[in-house]
């Protein structure tokens, strides 16, 4: 009995069907280039292990390619792509960004992958989306640290340019949901003490991504990506957002108090270095340890960030069967 969809709806009232949920996502690198091949991509991928929800995760230039910027694939493990065509070099730059419409080329590209995957896969496996934040399309934009330059030296010129990215994301998940889609997975990349003081992720990081988070809201399943260490967990911890992703084995809080502080589904219990490096034993260690965290209640078993493309079938086939 296919009882994806089930499981993530018994997780999000507390209750557990046969088991907790479970999925782990990963780039295509090559594959992400064309919506059919990222499509096949993910459906393989789906195929062999039956994950719980399906997360489609492009390259992150798929929402930046309409202003011009360029990447290249030079095989990192994670299967993420090098940015060789920035777009904002002098602080002016941010005032020249334009509003881009979801039928822009390669947005709309990303919305034909789309619906090759919701004609594709059965209505009882959830599709989820993945979407940049503004600052985090920002940084790949102009590069973190001149980013960060930025903001602090001419704080109105990056605002500007974040309202623009912002209603650009917005128009593309309002187009999004029209293919069938039951959620987005939002990255959130500066809500970090090493890159942002928790004022500056106040005005320039939450203050953008909440309207962006309003245009999903007919959504069942929206969860929140929070990257990196030495996270604000609180200041994105009551975003309108069904699921809560964050690195739980790299940084605070772990499992157990962040559900104390997060009223959702949590979403981890897995070191993706474990997925890569290490043995099916201590997979299922940390496997363990998670639902002794939780009980398995309000929990979605994954990782904290995309699976590396060198962990082995045998690592993955072991969380699939747990």
């Amino acid at each position: 009995m296919n009882l994806h969809r089930q499981r993530l709806e018994a997780a999000l009232r507390g209750e557990i069907i046969d088991r907790p949920p479970v999925a782990l996502w990963r780039h295509f690198p090559v594959d992400d280039q064309t919506p059919e091949s990222l499509a096949a991509a993910t459906l393989h991928w789906q195929a062999a292990y039956g994950w719980d929800l399906v997360k489609v995760t492009p390259a992150s230039s798929f929402c930046l390619k309409d202003w011009g910027a360029e990447d290249v694939w030079e095989g990192a493990a994670e299967g993420t792509r090098r940015y060789t065509k920035r777009i904002i070099s002098a602080p002016g730059d941010w005032a020249t960004l334009k509003v881009l419409d979801a039928n822009s080329p390669h947005l709309a590209a990303q919305l034909k992958c789309l619906r090759i995957l919701r004609e594709r896969l059965p209505a009882s496996e959830p599709l989820i989306q993945t979407i940049f934040s503004p600052m985090s399309q920002a940084k790949n934009l102009a590069g973190g640290e001149r980013l960060i330059l930025h903001l602090r030296q001419h704080p109105q010129l990056v605002q500007r340019g974040l309202a623009i990215i912002a209603e650009t994301t917005r128009r593309f998940i309002k187009a999004a949901i029209e293919t069938g889609i039951d959620g987005i997975f939002f990255a959130v990349q500066h809500a970090q003490a090493g890159l942002l003081t928790k004022g500056e992720f106040a005005t320039f990081g939450r203050a953008y991504d909440l309207p962006v988070l309003e245009a999903a809201n007919p959504l069942w399943f929206n969860m929140a990506h929070l990257h990196g260490h030495n996270v604000y967990f609180d200041a994105v911890a009551d975003y309108p957002v069904q699921v809560l992703n964050w690195h739980d084995r790299d940084t605070a809080p772990d499992l157990a108090e962040g559900q104390k502080r997060f009223s959702g589904i949590t979403c981890g219990g897995m070191r993706r270095e474990t997925l890569a490096l290490g043995s099916p034993a201590e997979i299922r260690a940390e496997i363990e340890d998670a639902l002794s965290q939780t009980g398995g209640k309000r929990f979605l078993l994954g990782t904290g960030c995309v699976v590396e493309t060198i962990a082995p079938h045998g690592n993955l086939d072991t969380v699939s069967q747990s």
